[in-house]
Formats: C-alpha cells, sequence, structure tokens
C-alpha cells in the first residue's frame, strides 16, 4: 500500500486521523494535569484512585480478579496497589466463601471517606479542564461518543 503526502482530500480518512490524534492529545492533556493534582493535593496516584472508584461503585467488594477486569489491567498490577490501600487502612482483603484462593476487596469506612474527598475535587478538576464546553456540546459529544463506542464493541464482538 502506497503511503500519500500532500493536502487531503475530502473521504481520504486523514480526518479521521486528525480527529483520533485530537482524542488522544486531549486525553493524554487530561490525564497529566488528573495524575499532578492527585499527587499534589492526595499524594495518591491515578491508578490507586481508579480502584477506589470502582470499589465504590461495588460496596460489596470485588474479587481482586473482578477488580483487574473492571480496570483492564493485570491482577499483578492490581494487587501492589491494593496492598499500599490496605496498609493504609483504606481498603481490606477478606477471604471468598467457598474459594480458598479468592479474596474480595472491599473500601473501609476510612477508605469511603478519602475516595469521597477526591472524588469531589476530581469532579472540579474535570469542571475546570472541561470549562470550555458548555452542557449542551457535552450532552452531545457524549451522545455521538456512545453510539461510536457501541458501534465499536459490535464490531470487535463478531
Amino acid at each position: 500500500m502506497k503511503l500519500e503526502t500532500g493536502p487531503s482530500q475530502p473521504g481520504d480518512g486523514k480526518e479521521k486521523l486528525r480527529l483520533w490524534l485530537r482524542f488522544l492529545k486531549t486525553s493524554r492533556m487530561i490525564e497529566a494535569q488528573i495524575r499532578t493534582n492527585l499527587k499534589r493535593e492526595f499524594n495518591t496516584t491515578l491508578p490507586r484512585f481508579d480502584v477506589m472508584v470502582a470499589l465504590s461503585r461495588h460496596m460489596d467488594g470485588l474479587k481482586m480478579s473482578q477488580i483487574s477486569d473492571v480496570l483492564r489491567v493485570s491482577n499483578g498490577n492490581v494487587t501492589g496497589i491494593v496492598d499500599r490501600l490496605t496498609s493504609e487502612g483504606l481498603v481490606e482483603r477478606t477471604a471468598v466463601e467457598g474459594d480458598r484462593r479468592a479474596l474480595r476487596v472491599c473500601l473501609t469506612e476510612r477508605g469511603l471517606q478519602e475516595f469521597e474527598r477526591q472524588a469531589a475535587a476530581h469532579k472540579c478538576w474535570i469542571d475546570e479542564l472541561l470549562q470550555d464546553v458548555s452542557t449542551d456540546e457535552a450532552e452531545h459529544l457524549e451522545e455521538h461518543l456512545l453510539g461510536f463506542i457501541q458501534g465499536m464493541e459490535a464490531r470487535q464482538a463478531r
């Protein structure tokens, strides 16, 4: 396949490539700022925050493998994060009845309180970072992105 250079022509795919690059740049800029804010204000990391988000949505806890599935990362990555959160008293592990190898992880009361503090700040940071996007624009973009995601998931399922 020969790659052509030069001015883009309608329908040649360059618009979609530029769109992808802008999505990527925007996402990386937002993520970098969130990482910086989490470190500065809470002395924590984005992966630790992500684990707490997952656990906050499942107050009865999740097995370690379920956390990995929710976050789409390896069990090894989750284990180290959960170890640190446990040592700080933010989460606790309990044995899963009937499965000696499985552990269920849930937020402690202290962990829930800390998560709520971090989540409130996170919401403010996102509001600030996306201040130039109106509510209507946000809803419109969300609708389009959801349709895009559903289309991709359907094609991947085939």
